[in-house]
């Protein structure tokens, strides 16, 4: 049903796209009026948080009411409820939205910043169809391969270390695992470079044979898991406390580890991934389809990009900033002093924001649909059946 749909979306788009950079969609507003007073928003924890919230309610008078969501699945049934006016949609949310008819495409000139958004993170598949789009990039991360020095040795350099069955029993119940159907993908990566009769392109891609492959060694992985983590805090709090030493992860907690002096390392293969790449996620902002406050929602989306609060939310969250303007060292100091954090002028540096040759290496997210983009037609697993499928790997 979803390929199906989003075949149609797909269609619709390209009747009412253009070739001037983003304006000019059907369905998208064609001008920004005066605000509605209201912004309703369903977002990551950490996205929308001050000082940046309140400096956009003062600037616009949008007064924001926020749901705060743990999960891409979440935000998708909210979005359907039709009491949100935009989200910040992952990858393997934003094409089932765009599939639902939940979202309308952008008018990227009403949009000023998103033209010195960094130029890799434009014209993504996970949010932008048939060449037309339907959010604004916020920010991204890679899924990183993280552990415990003193209790994992040799330091390893592929995902093996949790994935191989007779490297990861090494740690059985002490490995830690992103809980999400997702997921899939991590395993289908590993497969792409230590099974190559497979055939594996893209890891979001996967006939039966390919999608069969990715599920049992997952499974074989399942006795040896300690935690399948969603609350990025609930891990940092387990690496912590020793009560797992190795698995999947986001810049974020290694670097709040690091910060309380938790020993932690992550790859340094090609900076900080693993030898086979990662997975990864690009976060966009979508407007709703049935948005009450479509204005207010699009001077969000300019203001959420622009350079200073673009600055706030990638260091407070812990990302790499969409907007090219937010690595400025200037903007790195002001937004670090006005919320608090000590002033980082290496920040971008660290989060590889400027370094399109990192992100070659990562495979953001992205919804998996029954067409596989090749000449195998619609031979490939859809979100449901990795849905299906999760439930039966964590038994």
């Amino acid at each position: 049903m979803i390929a199906a749909t989003l075949a149609l979306a797909m269609f619709g788009a390209g009747c009412g796209g253009d070739d001037n950079g983003g304006g000019g969609e059907e369905g998208a507003l064609q001008k920004v009026g005066e605000p509605e007073g209201q912004l309703n928003l369903i977002a990551w924890p950490g996205y929308v948080a001050d000082p940046w919230k309140s400096d956009f309610e003062k600037e616009t008078g949008c007064e924001i009411k926020l749901r705060e969501a743990g999960t891409s699945d979440e935000m998708v049934d909210q979005m359907r409820t039709g009491q949100w006016d935009g989200v910040s949609a992952s990858g393997n949310a934003s094409l089932r939205l765009v599939a639902g008819g939940d979202v309308d495409p952008v008018n990227l000139d009403l949009v000023p910043n998103y033209d010195t958004v960094f130029e890799d993170l434009k014209d993504q598949p996970y949010n932008t169809v048939d060449g037309v789009h339907y959010g604004v990039p916020h920010g991204r991360g890679a899924n990183l391969l993280m552990w415990n020095p003193d209790a994992v040795k040799p330091d390893p350099k592929s995902w093996g270390v949790i994935l191989d069955p007779s490297q990861a029993s090494k740690y059985k119940g002490k490995i830690s695992v992103y809980d999400d159907s997702v997921y899939i993908a991590d395993a289908a990566l590993y497969l792409k470079a230590h099974n190559p009769d497979l055939g594996i392109d893209n890891p979001y891609e996967l006939d039966e044979d390919q999608f069969n492959a990715a599920v049992d060694l997952l499974k074989q992985q399942q006795p040896n898991v300690g935690e399948y983590w969603v609350d990025a805090a609930k891990q940092i709090q387990s690496f912590a406390n020793e009560d797992v030493v190795v698995g999947t992860t986001w810049q974020y907690q290694y670097f709040a580890l690091l910060g309380e002096n938790a020993p932690v390392a992550v790859s340094p293969a090609r900076g900080f991934l693993p030898e086979e790449g990662a997975t990864g996620w690009s976060d966009t902002w979508m407007i709703s389809s049935q948005a009450a406050h479509p204005n207010c929602m699009y001077k969000w989306m300019n203001f959420i990009v622009s350079p200073l609060a673009n600055a706030e939310v990638a260091q407070y969250f812990g990302e790499a900033p969409a907007q090219s303007k937010s690595c400025e060292t200037a903007t790195l100091k002001k937004a670090a002093k006005a919320d608090g954090y000590p002033p980082d002028p290496k920040f971008c540096d660290s989060y590889h924001a400027a370094d399109p040759g990192f992100w070659d290496n990562v495979y953001y997210w992205i919804t998996p649909v029954a067409d596989c983009g090749d000449d195998r037609g619609d031979a490939c697993k859809d979100n449901n059946e990795w849905v299906s499928a999760w439930t039966e790997i964590k038994g």
